[in-house]
C-alpha cells in the first residue's frame, strides 16, 4: 500500500465510542512496552503519529487512525504492566473483549511479542483469546535489532513453541529500527485487502 494520508481519528472506552463500522480495520495488540506505537509508526513512514511514552501502561484507550480514507489501524491498551491495579487491568481487558467481540469489520490482529524473550503468560493468554474468537493473527517478534542475525530463528521457534502457534499463523521477526520485516507484513495486509500496488515508502 502506498501511503498517501494516516491521521489520528478518535479513542474509544467502549464499543459504542468507535468511527463507523464501515472499512477494514487492522489492529495492534501488546504488552504495555513491547513496542506497538513504534510499530505502527515504522509502518506508516511517520515520526509522531503514534505517540511513544516512556510510562508504560499510558495507553488506556482504543485509538483509531485513517490511512488513506480506507481502512484503520486500530492501537489496543497495552497489558501486563505490573504497577496497574487490577480494577484497571480488568477494565482494560473488558474493552479489549468487547471489542474483539464485537468489531465486524476486524480483518487481522498484529499480536507483539519480544523477540528476546519467551512469550509472557499474558501474552500466551491475548493469543489465545484471539483465537478464541476466531480472529486472523499476525505474530510479530519486534525488537529483531537487539540480538545477532544468527539467532533470530532460533528465538521464533522459541516463540513459536511457547504460543503453540496453529499451523497457519504466520509469525516475523520486525524492527522498527532497521524496517526489518515493513515490507513483508505490508505485502501480507496488501494481499488481504485486495491491493496489487507494491508498498513503497
Amino acid at each position: 500500500m502506498i501511503i498517501k494520508k494516516a491521521e489520528f481519528v478518535t479513542s474509544a472506552v467502549s464499543i459504542k465510542g468507535c468511527p463507523p463500522n464501515d472499512r477494514p480495520e487492522v489492529v495492534f495488540a501488546g504488552r504495555s512496552n513491547v513496542g506497538k506505537s513504534s510499530l505502527i509508526n515504522s509502518m506508516l513512514n511517520r515520526k509522531n503519529l503514534v505517540k511513544t511514552s516512556s510510562q508504560p501502561g499510558k495507553t488506556r484507550l482504543i485509538n483509531f487512525f485513517n490511512i488513506n480514507d480506507f481502512m484503520y489501524f486500530v492501537d489496543l491498551p497495552g497489558y501486563g504492566y505490573a504497577s496497574v491495579p487490577k480494577s484497571e487491568k480488568a477494565k482494560w481487558g473488558n474493552i479489549i473483549e468487547e471489542y474483539l467481540l464485537k468489531r465486524q469489520n476486524l480483518m487481522n490482529i498484529i499480536l507483539l511479542v519480544d523477540i528476546r524473550h519467551e512469550p509472557t503468560s499474558d501474552d500466551i493468554l491475548m493469543y489465545n483469546w484471539i483465537k478464541n474468537y476466531n480472529r486472523n493473527v499476525i505474530v510479530m517478534a519486534v525488537k529483531s535489532d537487539k540480538i545477532p542475525k544468527g539467532k533470530i530463528q532460533k528465538n521464533l521457534e522459541v516463540i513459536r513453541k511457547s504460543l503453540n502457534l496453529d499451523k497457519g499463523d504466520i509469525l516475523l521477526p520486525f524492527s522498527s529500527q532497521t524496517k526489518s520485516g515493513r515490507e513483508e507484513l505490508w505485502g501480507i495486509l496488501d494481499e488481504q485487502l485486495g491491493i496489487n500496488e507494491p508498498f513503497r515508502v
